[in-house]
């Protein structure tokens, strides 16, 4: 007879509503949610791990008195209606301490380097808009003529450029490397954790590619106002806090100059036209140019209400109607996520180890041998020889060593074992030994990527 679970129902309510999943989403896994979360029947402890797998919620959450009461653990800064976001996701939550282990790994190594980046807190809110926004594009060298010829390339173009000042940029759609897990850009746009050796900006990778641009220039800002934020940024918004409007009137103007802006809009030519014209060149999405030349007088008043409705309504349709993604190329993507910066650091230190490693047992095997009297090496050539004896397999030992290593770190194991007799009863066993080779295949080459930009 199996052993039922006495569950609080509320919390099983709880872990569903924090993971953002409705009733039906988990009703054909499990039929009976319903008398569950109505306290008439207790699951099996084997189908409350399941429920808790499900939901992304600690199988010991599910076992207290009541629900905790789960706090984000940055400045939340979101606002929705200017009303605060009172209950965060799981997803958000794990994306946000996933963040916070590879910030806290990462500022080890730049202590023990001295690698200290200046600029973090050098601004304050009494600093003038356009000053402070200068002051980022200097720093970075983020011109107008550095952003390439599509949203893709600035983007890339800020991201390294950010990196190469210090900073851990992470963009990610997704909680981890889990596709079943999407990032929804309605509850946040992008956090900064701020920290004078290893300062992050995450920026949430399913945000259209101009509004990435506007998040990553929003959570700069926060960098150098050394104040950490999670944020929901768009220049449209009007937020109640002092720090959330300095950030978003510096990107704004690090991104989209008002003086620029005033110089080269043209009222003469066709609205939607020009919004595109101006769009493409500063690699911003058309709202926020028209916000722009609103702030800079070139439209008036009265029509800016009509004219935002319109143009929103065309961007609309656009979405709607664009085709889907392919989701990209996986090896240039999965660094990105982890960020680059702290992806050739891990990767390095794994390499440095693995060679540590080959060294040590090198010497060890070395001292172990002793030449024989039917050798006629003497005990010196002896010596010199074993490296030599062994030297391809060290170094194939070297490299499976340093994969493993560096596939652990990023994020990038195959997939485990779990559901290995199902794979090969449905694929039989060649194709399952096939399938498992290609995913580690996948994983060397993503890592020798990552290698071969260290």
């Amino acid at each position: 007879m199996p052993v039922r679970v006495d569950v609080n129902p509320d919390l099983l309510v709880w872990a569903r509503e924090r993971a953002r999943l409705e009733p039906r989403d988990l009703e054909r896994r499990f039929p009976k949610l319903q008398a569950w979360e109505g306290g008439t029947l207790a699951p099996t402890l084997k189908q409350l791990e399941g429920y808790a797998q499900a939901t992304h919620a600690p199988i010991g959450y599910l076992l207290l008195q009541e629900p905790p009461d789960e706090q984000i653990p940055i400045p939340d800064y979101r606002t929705i209606r200017n009303e605060g976001v009172a209950r965060p996701s799981a997803d958000l939550l794990d994306t946000i301490f996933q963040s916070q282990l590879r910030q806290d790994w990462y500022r080890e190594l730049a202590e023990s380097e001295g690698d200290r980046v200046a600029f973090v807190g050098s601004l304050n809110r009494e600093t003038p808009i356009v000053d402070a926004a200068a002051t980022m594009r200097d720093t970075l060298g983020f011109g107008i003529q550095d952003r390439g010829a599509t949203w893709t390339d600035a983007l890339r173009s800020l991201i390294d450029r950010a990196e190469d000042v210090g900073v851990l940029v992470m963009v990610n759609g997704v909680v981890g490397s889990n596709t079943r897990r999407p990032l929804d850009p309605a509850e946040f746009r992008g956090f900064a954790l701020v920290d004078a050796f290893a300062p992050v900006v995450f920026v949430n990778g399913a945000d259209t590619k101009a509004a990435q641009i506007f998040t990553l220039a929003h959570e700069l800002a926060h960098m150098w106002l050394g104040e950490s934020a999670l944020s929901d940024a768009t220049i449209l918004s009007a937020p109640d806090l002092a720090i959330e409007r300095w950030c978003n009137q510096v990107a704004a103007e690090f991104l989209v100059p008002l003086a620029a802006v005033a110089h080269e809009f043209d009222r003469d030519q066709d609205l939607t036209q020009e919004l595109q014209r101006l769009a493409r060149r500063f690699k911003v999405s058309t709202l926020v140019v028209l916000r722009r030349a609103y702030d800079a007088g070139q439209i008036d008043r009265e029509r800016y209400p009509t004219l935002y409705e319109r143009e929103l309504e065309r961007i609309r349709d656009l979405l709607e109607n664009r085709p889907a993604s392919t989701g990209g190329n996986f090896f240039n993507t999965q660094p990105l996520r982890v960020s680059t910066r702290f992806a050739r650091a891990r990767c390095s230190q794994a390499r440095s180890r693995a060679r540590r490693c080959d060294a040590t047992q090198c010497s060890s095997l070395a001292s172990r041998s002793s030449p024989r009297s039917t050798n006629s090496r003497t005990g010196s050539e002896w010596r010199s020889a074993v490296p030599a004896r062994h030297e391809r397999l060290h170094q194939r030992e070297e490299r499976l060593l340093l994969v493993r290593r560096c596939s652990r770190l990023l994020g990038l194991a195959r997939p485990r074992k779990r559901g290995g007799a199902s794979l090969q009863r449905r694929e039989g066993r060649t194709g399952a030994v096939r399938l498992r080779r290609r995913a580690d295949r996948v994983v060397a080459a993503t890592v020798g990527h990552v290698l071969s930009r260290a």
